[in-house]
């Protein structure tokens, strides 16, 4: 299993995402996390069975939540470039790669 890291924007955007879901119902934040960290599993198990998108990055999309995971593998590890709402425009996690 792969090392996952993140770059400082997508950890912010985990953790605001994971403090709204938190404030809307008590337990919801937990529940995101907990799909995030399956998704994580999954990604630094096999990235190569989530799609291509854009150059070197990868998506794959959570579960439950409307948010997708943008990544790349570099050097046996996988760099989480965003945790993105569904809704966003792409353009901006583009500008990260």
């Amino acid at each position: 299993m792969r090392q996952v890291v993140f770059r400082k924007q997508a950890r912010r955007e985990l953790d605001e995402a994971g403090d709204w879901y938190e404030k809307e119902r008590t337990g919801l934040g937990i529940e995101f996390f907990a799909e995030i960290q399956n998704l994580l599993q999954r990604i630094a198990n096999t990235p190569e069975q989530f799609p291509m998108l854009y150059r070197d990055v990868r998506k794959a999309v959570v579960r439950r939540f409307p948010y997708c995971i943008y990544f790349r593998e570099r050097n046996q590890r996988i760099v989480v470039l965003a945790v993105f709402h569904s809704a966003r425009k792409p353009e901006v996690w583009q500008q990260r790669t």
